[in-house]
């Protein structure tokens, strides 16, 4: 649910100073941005290898990067704001998958759980100002909007759970297709947007994204 409460976070605007209200939304931007390429480093790329040979799982990361140009190219081509929202969704749904997959395997739930939570805030906060900067529906429509996509990640655990988990193989060609959506989204749309001239604040923000992937990383046990 910190998808839609990223939404009614992104309700709050007209922060005093106006500098404030700049430097918040650069750095909400930036904490997604680091929270997606931690999804990548620490849960979707060594997931994935681990399960498939490098031919492969080079093939399976070059057309999600791939894929998500050709559907950038056709958002910008119909003017569609919705690249922040596809970006989330990117790693939301393979991340869900896999919380179900380790679940049935006995496996330790808690790295990528921590990871769907932290991401979804700042992504659900960028993706919603995104869309109403857009004239795209009313606020109150969009948390709806939100409220129910977030219903999809019970869902994709679900059939992690009880379909995928005895195909590895699948789940970890899944995991590298949307690392490489992920990488191409974040260097194209969103840290491209995070920084601001004379300030060096909102970069911190990808900084302590990627650290809070890293700390649930080593807290698993995933390293000394």
């Amino acid at each position: 649910m910190a998808m839609p409460a990223g939404a009614l976070l992104a309700k709050i605007e007209n922060l005093q100073p106006r500098w404030l209200e700049e430097e918040f939304r650069h750095g909400v931007m930036a904490l997604g941005g680091g929270a997606l390429v931690s999804a990548v480093a620490l849960v979707l790329v060594p997931e994935g290898t681990r399960e498939l040979s490098t031919l492969p799982a080079a093939a399976c990361l070059l057309g999600g990067a791939l894929s998500f140009m050709a559907l950038d190219r056709y958002l910008a081509a119909n003017q569609t704001p919705v690249s922040q929202l596809a970006a989330m969704l990117s790693d939301f749904i393979p991340e869900s998958i896999a919380l179900g997959t380790a679940a049935a395997l006995g496996g330790s739930t808690l790295l990528i759980g921590v990871l769907i939570t932290v991401q979804n805030l700042p992504e659900g906060f960028n993706a919603f100002r995104e869309m109403r900067e857009a004239g795209s529906r009313s606020p109150r429509s969009l948390i709806l909007k939100f409220t129910l996509l977030a219903m999809l990640g019970p869902v994709m655990a679900l059939v992690g759970y009880f379909f995928l988990a005895d195909f590895s193989t699948l789940v970890g060609g899944i995991m590298l297709f949307a690392a490489g959506g992920i990488l191409y989204s974040v260097f194209q749309d969103i840290a491209p947007q995070v920084r601001m001239q004379n300030s060096w604040l909102p970069p911190l923000g990808a900084i302590i994204g990627f650290l809070i992937g890293m700390v649930g990383y080593m807290l698993e046990g995933g390293a000394a």
